[in-house]
């Protein structure tokens, strides 16, 4: 029996070989030296309030059968004790500032496969770090393998990230995002260059009644039906055609966009043509942002032709959303209807 004398690591130099119970508690030893004694015959060690960091081998102590490492400074005992002492039956290494860890969560496992070696289990083993787990008995704490394997954390991760990159290019695709983020990109730049024109600039003002947008296939329809009922006689309209009122040296884009901010109105002439011309969608494209920038009732739809459902592109669901809740007029095969039908088109453009 040594205890309480403050002797440090060099006591394990000067034992006898064959003592077989040895008491070192209270002392100032804060590890045991491998390879320094051999003492064949020791079954009991006492190491309880030491200065421990984790607990010793076996390698010198082939015979030991009880420990008692109590009230040390060991805050992540060693998982593989057991495998290295393995004729030890009973550990006591409670009352120690464990640090709840997923280094300890081995030991606490290594435990369980044990059968109840360690003496003072569950409430002599208790938590100390860290702060929002102290009092936590061990038995208590649990992490998940996905939170102590660094390797599966970051395959998962890696996983994760790679399933997000391909739902977003997905939908990036299948709803076009890129073609919105370039339209709204040349919508804020053209908008930014009206700001800065001078007072009484003429692009600021509005000229026109109606702009019209229509696919080219349509275009004889426009030229040979829509202009001449609408620009001649009684109460014409002022309309904005393309063809005649793009400003030579501005981009497209920038002309739809001035074309559009000009106009009270924005006609569209709806068909399978339609939604299949490029340009129709940036047309629709622009006249929607007017439509809520300006909080007005702009936009009228004219519906040249029957448009099936599965001939819109993912990309026009603007044109899906304003057919499902706006009211738009269908030009009649029969001509005796036509009249109406061009009354309701004069009403809807009215000022």
């Amino acid at each position: 029996d040594l205890s309480s004398n403050q002797l440090a690591d060099a006591v394990f130099e000067c034992l006898p070989v064959n003592v077989k119970k040895l008491g070192l508690q209270n002392n100032q030893i804060s590890n045991v030296p491998r390879g320094v004694a051999e003492l064949k015959s020791l079954e009991e060690l006492n190491l309880a309030s030491n200065r421990l960091a984790d607990l010793p081998g076996c390698s010198g102590f082939p015979s030991l059968q009880f420990l008692n490492t109590e009230m040390n400074s060991i805050l992540t005992p060693s998982a593989d004790f057991f495998q290295s002492c393995p004729r030890v039956r009973e550990l006591q290494a409670g009352h120690n500032p464990f640090k709840c860890s997923c280094e300890l969560q081995a030991f606490i496992h290594l435990e369980r496969q044990s059968g109840g070696k360690l003496f003072g289990w569950p409430a002599a083993y208790v938590c100390e770090y860290p702060e929002g787990l102290r009092g936590t008995e061990l038995k208590d704490f649990h992490l998940s393998l996905l939170a102590c394997n660094t390797t599966l954390l970051l395959v998962t991760a890696l996983l994760l990230t790679l399933v997000l990159v391909a739902v977003v290019a997905f939908l990036c695709i299948y709803l076009d995002v890129p073609w919105y983020v370039r339209m709204t990109w040349q919508w804020t730049q053209t908008k930014r260059r009206a700001w800065h024109n001078p007072p009484g600039d003429p692009g600021t003002v509005l000229q026109f009644h109606a702009f019209v947008s229509y696919s080219e296939r349509d275009s004889l329809w426009v030229k040979n039906e829509l202009i001449p009922n609408l620009e001649k006689g009684e109460g014409c309209v002022q309309l904005c055609q393309h063809e005649r009122n793009f400003i030579p040296g501005k981009s497209i884009v920038e002309n739809i966009i001035n074309c559009i901010e000009k106009s009270y109105k924005s006609i569209f002439v709806l068909s399978p043509n339609f939604v299949q011309s490029e340009w129709c969608h940036y047309e629709l494209y622009f006249a929607h942002h007017k439509l809520f920038s300006d909080h007005s009732n702009s936009l009228i739809l004219i519906l040249l032709e029957p448009i099936p459902p599965y001939l819109i592109p993912a990309r026009y669901h603007k044109l899906k959303a304003l057919m499902a809740k706006r009211t738009y007029l269908e030009w009649p095969k029969e001509r005796s209807k036509r009249a109406l039908f061009w009354a309701n088109l004069r009403a809807a453009i009215s000022i």
